[in-house]
């Protein structure tokens, strides 16, 4: 994710700025890093088909749910990931980056994935980290939200914060694996952060269309960041697809039932259709702009920002399988309805030609001539629920022969192994029975 809109600091400065405040912070005996929710003791995993042993630690790691032919690999591969991309104190790295950058959106996968793999103590060394390195803070050292900034590296010798933006996809998947976390290991200390990071988003990162000249609408929209970023003008709002995320929401709306979670649900719903037919081809785009006063959905202009597009590129891949969680968990109609609909013209690329390329122009013009795994994968449990013939298809064809060894591609492709992983997952919803169990509807 870019910035949208310059603020005050550059990001050489921004790094000095913050590590000048935390040691500021220190001597006026502020709290220097943000509190880490820490659980007494564990509650021991029970109804799990599988161990698994780390080759770096020879710790024990269970399976949830997941099925005999699954295991094996997704266990490998986490362990591979773990090994190569998680340093000792918790750190994602990002090997692809020449800086070896670290953003939150890596933090977050890495505990969603934990709590998945039931790799409880890989969850508390990447979310501390999280904690302690991301936290956003005003120009007094003070916090200012519970939110974290989306990434940090290095700039002329300086570590720490490059951009103090937040990206909320990431927020959404790090409280998303809070929930699950305090569900799964009885950890109210992780409930209890999951709530506060829900209040901050929902202040600071959706729009209420009703404070917008738009006095009869009661949409709330999730916006990809901070209001002064992504809502420059008030006939533009920049919002990224890929973003909404329904499950997580209703999730959201049993945790806080003091907001209305599921208003962005709807909202969302609504983005994702309206937002598609800016294309042609009727595909999502990576970023896609808003107009509340007309209420209607446009392509980025290129005087905009050169960084960001309507096109249908590696942003776009995660509507998939954002939307198909929703199908299987929940049975969602519009979630059927937008797969078969908005899936259609790749599954004609796919049947012409036995290839989908990596980018597509909103027009259906192939952009590039490479395809990308990370597409595939998010394709595949899409597919699983609509097509299960072709999911086979991209299963055995461009999945399994790009595995090797526990990676996707190479040892360096970041986010490839994530989308991977997540697209291999079971669609299987998970039911972790303790204190803070979420209720999910039967069934048809």
């Amino acid at each position: 994710m870019r910035l949208l809109r310059p603020y005050i600091f550059t990001a050489r400065r921004r790094a000095t700025w913050i590590s000048a405040l935390t040691v500021v912070a220190a001597m006026l005996g502020m709290p220097a890093t943000a509190q880490v929710p820490q659980c007494v003791a564990p509650t021991p995993a029970t109804g799990f088909n599988s161990t698994l042993h780390s080759s770096r630690d020879g710790m024990t790691l269970q399976l949830p749910y997941l099925p005999n032919e699954t295991t094996q690999l997704l266990t490998e591969s986490w362990v591979a990931y773990r090994d190569r991309f998680i340093a000792e104190d918790g750190r994602v790295i990002d090997w692809e980056r020449a800086d070896q950058h670290t953003t939150s959106e890596g933090q977050a996968y890495a505990m969603l994935r934990a709590v998945f793999i039931d790799d409880r103590e890989t969850f508390h060394r990447t979310l501390a980290w999280a904690e302690e390195n991301l936290a956003r803070r005003d120009a007094a050292g003070q916090l200012t939200d519970s939110l974290w900034a989306w990434r940090w590296g290095q700039q002329m010798g300086q570590w720490g914060i490059l951009d103090e933006n937040f990206a909320s996809d990431a927020d959404i998947d790090a409280i998303t694996a809070l929930l699950l976390a305090a569900n799964r290991w009885d950890c109210a200390p992780y409930r209890e952060l999951a709530l506060q990071k829900l209040a901050d988003l929902w202040e600071i990162s959706t729009l209420d269309l009703r404070q917008v000249d738009r006095a009869e609408a009661s949409d709330r929209l999730l916006l990809p960041g901070p209001r002064e970023a992504f809502f420059p003008e008030p006939d533009t709002v920049i919002l990224n697809p890929s973003y909404v995320a329904p499950y997580a929401f209703r999730l959201f709306a049993q945790a806080d039932p003091s907001r209305d979670w599921m208003s962005l649900v709807d909202s969302g719903y609504r983005m994702l259709e309206e937002a598609s037919d800016v294309s042609r081809r009727g595909l999502p785009g990576d970023w896609v702009r808003y107009d509340p006063r007309r209420d209607r959905y446009r392509s980025i202009p290129r005087s905009f920002d050169s960084n960001i597009s309507s096109n249908y590129s590696f942003d776009a891949f995660r509507v998939w399988w954002r939307v198909a969680l929703d199908a299987a968990w929940y049975r969602e109609p519009r979630a059927f309805q937008y797969l078969e609909t908005h899936s259609a013209y790749l599954q004609k690329l796919w049947q012409e030609d036995q290839a989908i390329p990596a980018r597509i122009s909103r027009r259906g013009r192939a952009l590039v001539d490479y395809e990308a795994t990370s597409q595939y994968a998010m394709l595949y449990p899409a597919f699983r629920l609509i097509e299960p013939e072709l999911a086979a298809q991209i299963r055995d064809q461009k999945l399994m022969p790009n595995y090797s060894r526990g990676f996707w591609d190479n040892d360096a492709a970041y986010y490839t192994h994530n989308l991977a992983w997540f697209g291999l997952l079971p669609l299987e919803r998970p039911s972790f029975s303790s204190t803070y169990r979420y209720s999910l509807p039967p069934l048809p």
